[in-house]
């Protein structure tokens, strides 16, 4: 493998596993955390090293950073991606459901976060991902959390970026539509008949733009948030 270290949040599958298995095949080193056990086979099969925890649970996030600057010294780039929230009725989200994905969406970005800064400044700078969604900035009632969570989130990156740019320290945001390796796994979803391609993105597609926000190559760009979405979005 290379020298440069990636950590990479909900990764036993999707979208995160696919930004795993990419981010290997580039020659990073992958530190990975799920709440499954099988991201410790995911994690042994890609030469890298695992951890069955909770994006929740702050213990977890620092176990998984100490774990990695053990095994490696460093922290290059981080993708936190998450899993899919539910989508209840507004007014059936009970106090403990917002709170639960605040944590989730929201709280975990500030804390991992915290974790890397320290490490990514003295190796003189780092890049962070995350994964927030097509409608972060058009809430719709049929994504709540999205809607509120995940634009919090990307107001959090853009403010940690202009804090820490002098540090060399860029984070941005991906937000992509439909992602599936095929179309049987959105069953029951909402798909419109008009994709660009007649399909979703794949994993690995959404993975290889992950990548580039993590490379060189885009090393003037941070604070910003990626539309993988087709032109969906109506924002600007």
């Amino acid at each position: 493998m290379g020298d440069k270290v990636v950590i990479v949040t909900a990764a036993s599958r999707g979208i995160g596993a696919g930004c795993a298995k990419e981010l290997a095949a580039q020659g990073y080193n992958v530190s990975l955390l799920a709440r499954s056990a099988s991201v410790l086979d995911l994690a042994a099969s890609l030469q890298g090293i695992g951890v069955q925890g909770s994006l929740s649970s702050a213990a977890d996030l620092e176990t998984l950073v100490k774990s990695t600057l053990d095994q490696w010294g460093r922290i290059d780039g981080v993708v936190m991606s998450f899993g899919d929230p539910p989508r209840p009725d507004l007014l059936e989200i009970s106090d403990q459901m917002w709170l639960d994905h605040f944590e989730m969406l929201f709280l975990s970005v500030v804390r991992l976060a915290r974790l890397v800064t320290e490490p990514m400044r003295r190796q003189g700078g780092g890049a962070m991902v995350t994964i927030s969604a097509c409608d972060s900035h058009e809430p719709s009632l049929g994504t709540p959390f999205s809607g509120t969570l995940r634009t919090a989130m990307e107001g959090f990156t853009k403010l940690y970026a202009k804090r820490y740019r002098c540090d060399r320290i860029r984070i941005n945001s991906i937000a992509p539509f439909f992602v599936a390796n095929d179309m049987a796994e959105l069953e029951g979803w909402n798909v419109p008949d008009d994709l660009m391609w007649g399909r979703p993105a794949t994993y690995q597609e959404l993975a290889k733009a992950v990548a580039f926000l993590l490379s060189d190559d885009a090393k003037f760009i941070s604070g910003t948030t990626l539309k993988l979405d087709e032109a969906y979005s109506a924002a600007i």
